[in-house]
């Protein structure tokens, strides 16, 4: 199993750990048979190389395949307010007690803020970007989004959503939500 291009060891070296605590398997590989990827994840934390694993750009299926012989305690899809493909898979996150990390949370930052989403920001005196990761936030207690930053004043921004505080009515309008 690689991660961006170096096998779990040698990121081990690097990292100069003896063992990495969440190994995020970032896809998996078509040309390698999933079991055998599985069964790699399962050596390494046997070994004591890794200790949980989560899982990305899968379905329930492979979940549940993964689960049979791993400990999965996340899941990272593209997932936001604009693309919500994967709700099936954060709901089965939820009854499962497996965190799902929403990558491009924002949408690559190419939300084009529809007019739902500025009324409630206006109403909170909050950005459209606040907006959209507070209703991630509100969506499910299982999310975790990693809102990428390229400066501070947007992780200020990032940050200041935990306390946009979103209403029932807020969050059904946000829901239907469509681009």
């Amino acid at each position: 199993v690689t991660v961006a291009g170096c096998t779990a060891h040698e990121a081990l070296r690097r990292l100069r750990l003896e063992r990495i605590e969440l190994f995020q398997l970032h896809r998996i590989d078509p040309a390698v048979p999933e079991a055998e990827q599985f069964g790699v994840l399962a050596d390494l934390r046997r070994e004591g190389k890794i200790n949980l694993i989560g899982l990305s750009e899968v379905g329930v299926d492979e979940i549940e395949r993964a689960r049979e012989r791993l400990p999965v305690v996340s899941v990272q899809n593209r997932y936001n307010i604009v693309d919500r493909t994967w709700d099936f898979v954060v709901e089965y996150c939820e009854r499962h007690a497996i965190a799902f990390i929403p990558w491009s949370p924002l949408g690559a930052g190419a939300l084009d803020a529809p007019a739902p989403m500025r009324q409630v920001a206006r109403r909170h005196e909050a950005s459209p970007m606040q907006v959209a990761l507070a209703w991630l936030l509100a969506r499910s207690p299982v999310m975790l989004p990693i809102p990428g930053t390229s400066n501070v004043n947007h992780l200020v921004e990032n940050g200041g959503a935990a306390s946009v505080s979103l209403s029932d009515d807020d969050v059904r309008a946000l829901d239907a939500t469509t681009v």
